[in-house]
């Protein structure tokens, strides 16, 4: 069996945002075809780290390779990673329909998108399979302002979908929607990786659903605190020092809600 290769690898990531120290010394790997999720209290410094990662916040120490190439070089490398962030900010009165919003994740030649005649009808191809694969063909007219969380959810993975990726990137991408629409979202992301092959790296609060679908998980506050397969980083002394009562919302409500059985 040919061993998994590193899609991502994270040295001794330190980060701070002013004076205020997010992440301190982390480390870790993602292998391909692996589904990885984060998981800890708000305020821990999950999204940071993710930001830290993709090269867009600044790190003030710590090495970072995504294909085994330095992150500094991700420029080249952009278009084969897919990222769906936690907020995605726009404005509601913006004339843009569903359509065309997944038409802007169908790039060429580094990361250049392409709008030749020749391309015309093979972009207009992956758009509509894109949105097929994530059930979402019945809003490809809509415009994105109309769209409930859920909707928008599903036409951001579909972006992710219109090229091929190597690694997906989902900071929080289930905040907003509903228990069922979660469960849902899950299932089709876990359909989509074993079909597209992705690796993927998510931050989640949903600790039964990372249970259930993830490969590893790696328990974070401010440091890494576990990383290792789901019944063993998602211990009770595990999660215990993750969500520490002072991080607001309190770890008995975040993380218990776990089911150990």
């Amino acid at each position: 069996m040919k061993e998994r290769s590193p899609i991502l690898k994270v040295e001794n990531l330190t980060v701070y945002q002013g004076k205020h120290l997010a992440v301190r010394d982390a480390s870790f790997e993602l292998l391909a075809g692996t589904n990885t999720a984060i998981v800890g209290a708000n305020g821990a410094g999950k999204s940071t780290l993710v930001q830290a990662i993709l090269n867009l916040i600044k790190r003030d120490s710590g090495k970072i390779k995504v294909f085994d190439r330095p992150i500094e070089q991700l420029k080249s490398l952009r278009a084969q990673i897919g990222y769906m962030p936690q907020n995605f900010i726009f404005d509601r009165s913006f004339p843009i329909c569903v359509r065309e919003l997944v038409g802007m994740g169908w790039v060429k030649n580094q990361g250049i998108a392409i709008f030749s005649r020749q391309h015309h009808h093979q972009r207009q191809a992956a758009i509509t399979q894109a949105l097929r694969r994530v059930s979402g063909y019945h809003l490809q007219h809509r415009a994105i302002g109309t769209l409930s969380g859920g909707e928008l959810k599903r036409v951001l993975l579909a972006y992710c979908l219109v090229m091929p990726r190597k690694l997906l990137v989902l900071d929080e991408a289930f905040a907003g929607v509903d228990v069922q629409g979660t469960a849902e979202f899950y299932q089709l992301l876990d359909q989509l990786k074993q079909e597209e092959d992705w690796t993927i790296l998510q931050v989640s609060h949903d600790i039964n659903m990372v249970s259930h679908y993830c490969d590893r998980v790696i328990c974070f506050n401010q440091t890494i605190i576990a990383d290792d397969a789901p019944i063993a980083a998602l211990s009770q002394e595990n999660l215990l020092a993750t969500y520490n009562p002072t991080m607001g919302k309190t770890w008995q409500q975040e993380a218990f809600n776990f089911n150990y059985n």
